[in-house]
């Protein structure tokens, strides 16, 4: 799903690349505000390192959090929680790159086996020690059937405790990004007491912690705010802690934007980078954006008409993706080709930048040949009036977005409509067929912990978890498989390439705009990364005041 760094070898993201994708969005009038004024918004991994530490920060979210058990599901919002609360087997850095979690080292020791070494100091937040027999429960019940997690595990055969300290999975083929996938929720670390204990309730609010991380749920006061705490004895001596405390409360973007210029609230990593507008030219909240892996995409189903590619390419063809970037984004995100940010170019960047240029079907705002092209495309499938459902949830960004989709649609012959659906059961799209028989697409950000876009198009397989019945294709499978093999980079790059055009001339899902990580923050503190790191990076470590 929406998930997925070995040791501390470092992967270079190309900042150079992805910081000029984003300039590129800001540019122009996107970035401004009623009065005219440019948002100054530096981009990088992090903000400047705070100079103390804070008794209590109030952080806002986009909305509630669903729950802490990230094998059912985790939304953005439930991530932006757990990555400070669990800690995972491996640990995405602030730049994206790939340093050591819960597991010490983790090396491949011939194509098929990676053994990983399971620090043995750590101790859950109830005071017992995290075991290798804990670690490898994790991991099988994220691999277990239907756990939001289990595609993270599609090529291992078994996972055994071959020493005190040590975990050996064994793979089908060689797997080039599975440790990236064990620093994303496929990754953390649970106590298996805890969750056996709390059956079905775990997860939910009241609960109790099966986690170890740095900071502890010490309130979750439902359709309120949620507290987390720092633990007192963490386990990890080398991490010292600035928030004591950090308070979540959620609300729409306008109303954060309120919280953040009342001196209500500190921070807050927006959905829509476009409600950082609010803030061009204030002295008192400060704008940043970083590297990400974020897209804005339409996802289809296999309800009705969908099913047929010519539908899918054609809506793609006239979608007015500039349009979407001004009215949701206030020109901050930029319109996109493909299901996946630039932030996830982590390797042979020119490769990807240089195959991204050459791709078609995705056009920022559609000519007049491109309307002339999907109606042929509408009349080629026999689809000429017939209609089609677009979900939204209500916010500004998803309306801007699914609106685009039925004018788009009416433009080339097709009839449509919106489906309101509520906020809260927004994300089980995901997860309950029924609710994806009732709209033919939805609108949804979507991101990958993985800096490798093949960790994105393995979606694309025949069998794969999001794949909701509108693409099958046996050469595909076949090169995802391949690709995974691939342990060599150029080799992998073509072959991701390969995937990422097929994926788009089939309009599998279609891209709307690609957006950086976005962060507005008080000026009266600082340290948390500015990058997607955020969703399972303990970002709240580095919080604590501004210097001056």
């Amino acid at each position: 799903m929406k998930k997925s760094l070995h040791n501390r070898a470092r992967v270079a993201l190309g900042l150079s690349a992805i910081a000029a994708l984003a300039l590129t969005g800001c540019s122009s009038s996107g970035g401004s505000s009623t009065d005219g004024a440019a948002i100054d918004a530096p981009f990088g991994d992090m903000t400047p390192a705070a100079s103390g530490p804070i008794d209590s920060v109030t952080w806002m979210l986009g909305s509630e959090p669903t729950t802490m058990d990230a094998d059912i599901d985790a939304t953005t919002a439930d991530d932006t929680v757990l990555a400070n609360t669990c800690d995972r087997l491996m640990q995405v850095q602030p730049d994206l790159t790939l340093g050591n979690g819960i597991a010490s080292d983790a090396k491949w020791v011939d194509d098929t086996h990676v053994v990983f070494t399971v620090r043995q100091d750590a101790k859950f937040h109830d005071g017992s020690p995290v075991s290798t027999g804990d670690v490898l429960w994790s991991m099988q019940r994220h691999a277990a059937e239907g756990a939001a997690e289990s595609d993270e595990y599609e090529n291992v055969v078994s996972m055994e405790q071959t020493g005190d300290d040590q975990i050996t999975v064994t793979t089908t083929q060689p797997d080039a990004i599975f440790l990236q996938a064990m620093a994303g929720d496929g990754g953390i670390v649970w106590n298996p007491r805890v969750i056996e204990a709390e059956g079905d309730d775990f997860g939910g609010p009241g609960s109790a912690s099966a986690c170890s991380g740095p900071y502890e749920i010490s309130a979750w006061e439902p359709g309120s705010q949620l507290t987390i705490t720092q633990v007192a004895d963490y386990w990890n001596a080398d991490v010292d802690a600035n928030a004591q405390e950090v308070i979540f409360r959620w609300a729409d973007e306008s109303a954060i934007a309120n919280s953040l210029s009342a001196g209500e609230a500190q921070g807050a990593y927006l959905e829509n980078a476009g409600s950082a507008a609010a803030f061009a030219g204030t002295d008192d909240v400060s704008v940043f954006q970083g590297p990400s892996t974020n897209a804005w995409v339409l996802e289809s189903t296999d309800r009705s008409i969908l099913t047929d590619a010519d539908v899918r390419r054609a809506l793609s063809l006239a979608l007015n993706r500039e349009g979407v970037a001004a009215a949701a984004f206030s020109g901050l995100a930029q319109p996109w080709k493909t299901p996946v940010g630039a932030g996830a170019w982590g390797y042979e960047v020119e490769a990807f930048e240089a195959a991204f240029d050459e791709l078609e079907g995705a056009p920022a705002k559609p000519s007049d040949d491109d309307i002339a092209a999907a109606k042929q495309l509408i009349a080629d499938a026999g689809a000429e009036g017939k209609s089609l459902v677009v979900a939204s949830n209500g916010s500004s960004t998803h309306n801007v977005i699914a609106n685009a989709l039925v004018s788009a649609a009416k433009q080339i012959g097709l009839t449509a409509e919106i489906l309101v659906v509520p906020q809260a059961q927004y994300g089980d799209f995901y997860s309950d067929a029924e609710l994806r028989g009732q709209a033919d697409l939805w609108p949804d950000e979507y991101y990958i912990s993985k800096n490798d876009p093949l960790g994105f198009y393995k979606n694309g397989k025949s069998d794969a978890s999001v794949n909701f019945g509108v693409f099958a294709d046996d050469e595909y499978d076949r090169i995802v498989d391949e690709a995974y093999a691939a342990t060599d980079d150029a080799e992998r790059a073509e072959l991701t390439i390969d995937l990422q055009q097929r994926w788009t001339s089939n309009a599998v899902w279609i891209p709307v705009v690609a957006t950086p990580s976005t962060l507005v923050m008080s000026n009266t503190v600082s340290g948390v990364p500015s990058s997607a790191a955020f969703i399972y990076y303990p970002w709240a470590v580095d919080l604590g005041t501004a210097k001056g």
